[in-house]
């Protein structure tokens, strides 16, 4: 059982990580895995995604914690090499039983769902363990300085040290997804049970215990805290310790002090899908060309550009949790972590270092919150996520030099050169707003340094009635 699970878990992490570091061409093999993950499938109301992930937690226990999460993979192969180093230095008694920090727990979880019913993004996407594990590899993969490395360093850092000296304290004290399903796994059909008549105190389940969730002196396990990783089984060497149907065995007392938790907890988890994070943008870079010419920098945009999918502006955000999958696959760089407090830490559009190719539908293909909706090439026509606008103050058209980029590069035919008003024989650019689909071609490719003199702000609502 327990290799299987390492099998397993190795298999979805690494899916997953190579979908954050955006290696081109494996979307159809693992682009399922983000759907599987919890906080996301509540925000896209995938209802059956969420029953099942009950229906596991139920039936295994938090299995989904040692299995599907990779943060919580992650860990465990950081606390593997941790209880390594342990015993080299001859200690073979790596962890023990804690009792749980029900303060910090409870009190965490209960400021995750009111963040999320307030809207106080930022604190939600900094704990939301899969987006906190996207973060950790796009700024391994594509470092860049800001508001979402630091965050990344912040969450490795905290992560990898509780893992490294306490196993699994993280899942079980911080996490709010953890805490979620220890309302349900303490019900768990299947678990590891101690047979009190057998067991001869050697204590090596408890040493070994990631979760330090068994005491030995009692014979209890605390199923809440519990993850699965079978590590007890194999180190009992008296039959003592079995993982065996045990659906309506009495729990042990200091554990049904908390079982009211797990009734309040089932409508609170729906709490989850009002949700909404945030992220930071970097706009720096620019194209190359055989000159030394001026980094193109983002214009002020009065409403943030969404990816086409996303209905709108509002939806978009309502939905999002900053995992950051849209921006690791997106191939023109247009994607990246919004620079704004409202909404820290999501995505949004900019158009310094490429422009939202038609043909491209990458970002609807992996989002696994619905925030963007799964849409072809055909699809994607219909969306218009915003509307460019040309500044005459900076086109050099409207001074006289022949232009026209942006009407040459359109895909839509939304831009027209035509004759200037004071009759001096050049031609200016004019925006058909109502044909305009907001790709950015004109702005990225527009030779106005360093802002661009045609550029584009975002729409509230990218589907026209």
């Amino acid at each position: 059982m327990k290799n299987t699970r390492r099998i397993l878990a190795l298999l979805m992490i690494t899916g997953i990580s190579l979908l954050f570091a955006g290696i081109s061409g494996i979307t159809g093999w693992f682009g399922w895995m983000p759907r599987l993950q919890l906080l996301p499938a509540v925000m896209a109301l995938n209802i059956g995604v969420i029953i099942g992930i009950v229906l596991l937690t139920l039936l295994l226990g938090r299995i989904y914690c040692s299995v599907i999460c990779p943060l919580g993979v992650m860990q465990d192969g950081i606390s593997h090499i941790g209880v390594l180093a342990k015993k080299l230095r001859k200690n073979n008694k790596p962890y023990h039983f804690r009792k749980e920090l029900k303060w910090l727990r409870y009190g965490v979880w209960v400021l995750f769902v009111a963040a999320l019913i307030a809207g106080v993004q930022a604190f939600v996407a900094v704990l939301a363990p899969y987006s906190a594990y996207g973060r950790i590899i796009q700024s391994i993969v594509h470092f860049k300085a800001g508001t979402v490395l630091a965050a990344a360093c912040a969450t490795l850092l905290a992560t990898g040290i509780l893992a490294w000296f306490t196993g699994r304290e993280y899942c079980n004290a911080i996490c709010p997804v953890g805490t979620t399903l220890s309302f349900f796994s303490r019900f768990a059909a299947f678990r590891p049970v101690i047979d009190a008549d057998k067991c001869k105190d050697c204590r090596q389940c408890e040493y070994n215990c990631k979760a330090s969730c068994i005491d030995v002196a009692s014979h209890s396990i605390d199923y809440s805290r519990c993850v699965d990783c079978f590590n007890c089984l194999g180190h009992c060497k008296f039959d003592a310790l079995h993982y065996k149907f045990a659906w309506g065995s009495k729990a042990p007392a200091k554990e049904e002090d908390t079982t009211g938790n797990g009734r309040r907890a089932f409508l609170s988890a729906a709490a989850i899908g009002l949700g909404t994070t945030a992220l930071r943008a970097q706009g720096k870079k620019v194209d190359g060309g055989f000159a030394s010419v001026l980094p193109k920098q983002a214009p002020e945009r009065e409403t943030p550009i969404t990816p086409p999918g996303s209905a709108g502006v509002k939806d978009f955000y309502s939905k999002c949790t900053a995992c950051q999958l849209c921006v690791a696959v997106c191939p023109n760089k247009v994607l990246r972590p919004s620079a704004g407090l409202e909404h820290l830490m999501q995505p949004c559009m900019s158009y310094e270092d490429g422009y939202c190719r038609p043909e491209c539908t990458e970002c609807s293909q992996v989002c696994p919150s619905g925030a963007i909706i799964k849409i072809n090439r055909e699809q994607k026509t219909q969306y218009h996520v915003g509307t460019a606008r040309v500044n005459r103050e900076l086109c050099v058209a409207e001074k006289g030099t022949s232009c026209g980029n942006c009407a040459r590069h359109c895909p839509v035919g939304a831009i027209s050169m035509v004759a200037a008003a004071d009759g001096s024989g050049h031609s200016i650019p004019v925006v058909d707003e109502s044909v305009c689909i907001g790709c950015g071609a004109c702005e990225f490719l527009c030779p106005s340094r360093p802002i661009s003199a045609i550029s584009v702000n975002g729409r509230n609502n990218h589907l026209d009635s």
